[in-house]
């Protein structure tokens, strides 16, 4: 395969066409509907172009990041995407030990090296918040990261940090929240730690049944742990979400195409059952090997070219340290984690 890097195609063509060629060589084509008029033509082929990054973060109450993610966010900023999605860990936190006034310089960190060069460009920002960034633990009912917490809010509530995003329902942002755009209905759940409250799934179902929800012409959901443990150190018990397959039928269940997800340190686009999975790799400090593989740890970022209408979706993931185009069939074809067999993407499934 010929690879493609991606400081070439964040050249003066705007990235579009070349990434096209990208995608042609990594996804198979798909067929042809019949001649159409040219509007509706023009309206399914529209496509909505979304980055996903994932686990910024260095060592605990860090305040700088490593040079991938400098590099990538004025590459990003070039692709012009109608969106970037973060799958959280964001800061360094998760440490009692931190002062108020720690954490406060890490969202500024933050600020200055990605959220602030982004707002510059008018580039809409989703996230969902990490166990680094705010853990949702609790002990004896109270949250153990409470100041944490409270200082996330602060800076997301924070007018001058305008996310472009357009809300639905914010009642609970910056730790679950709903928002659409191109389409698209994005819902964001505070996936924090490896349970989602009775509440939070009372929440989203509610959500997810909305009128907003419904006219749309695809839902993705966003969090922070994923389903199922797919790498190396994050295969253990509370590294994924708990009653994953009750999750995944519930989100099925409400037509959720896709479910995004960080935390793993490791980029796999899988699937299981109807759900698509979008397992982000980290950008920061900490990659991780996928199980079922012998290949080593990499840093990515990953384009999604979205048709809304047919409701497909097409990845171009970049190792961020050679900026080459990763091969999904150098993935392994599926991963048996320890609570569910989750395949890769493009490998038919087997009823």
């Amino acid at each position: 395969m010929q690879r493609r890097k991606f400081l070439l195609i964040s050249g003066s063509l705007g990235g579009f066409s070349l990434v096209a060629c990208a995608h042609q060589i990594l996804q198979p084509v798909t067929s042809k509907n019949p001649p159409e008029s040219s509007v509706k033509q023009a309206e399914k082929a529209k496509k909505v172009k979304i980055i996903v990054i994932s686990d910024l973060n260095s060592q605990y109450g860090s305040t700088t990041y490593d040079p991938e993610i400098d590099r990538a966010i004025p590459l990003i900023i070039n692709h012009k995407p109608d969106l970037v999605l973060c799958g959280g860990d964001m800061v360094a936190g998760q440490k009692s030990s931190l002062t108020e006034a720690a954490i406060n310089a890490m969202w500024s960190a933050f600020d200055r090296h990605i959220a602030a060069p982004l707002r510059a460009a008018k580039i809409p920002f989703g996230f969902t918040i990490g166990n680094h960034d705010a853990s949702g633990a609790l002990s004896a009912g109270k949250f153990i990261y409470a100041k944490e917490r409270k200082l996330a809010q602060d800076y997301w509530q924070n007018p001058q940090h305008n996310t472009s995003l357009n809300f639905i329902d914010k009642t609970g942002f910056p730790f679950y929240y709903t928002f659409t755009q191109n389409g698209i209905f994005y819902l964001v759940w505070d996936a924090s730690t490896h349970l989602i409250s009775r509440e939070q799934l009372n929440w989203a179902a509610k959500n997810l049944s909305s009128t907003d929800a419904k006219n749309a012409k695809m839902r993705l959901v966003i969090g922070h742990l994923p389903l199922y443990g797919i790498a190396v150190g994050r295969n253990r018990p509370g590294d994924y979400l708990a009653d994953a397959e009750k999750l995944r039928a519930f989100l099925e269940g409400h037509q959720v195409h896709t479910y995004i997800s960080g935390h793993a340190h490791a980029y796999y686009p899988g699937k299981r059952g109807q759900l698509q999975l979008l397992h982000a790799g980290a950008l920061g400090s900490g990659p991780r090997r996928l199980l079922n593989s012998e290949q080593a740890p990499r840093k990515t970022l990953t384009i999604v070219d979205i048709n809304p209408h047919q409701q497909e979706t097409v990845y171009t993931t970049y190792d961020m340290k050679t900026q080459e185009a990763i091969d999904i069939t150098s993935l392994p074809p599926l991963i048996m984690a320890p609570n569910g067999q989750v395949l890769r993407r493009d490998i038919p499934s087997v009823n």
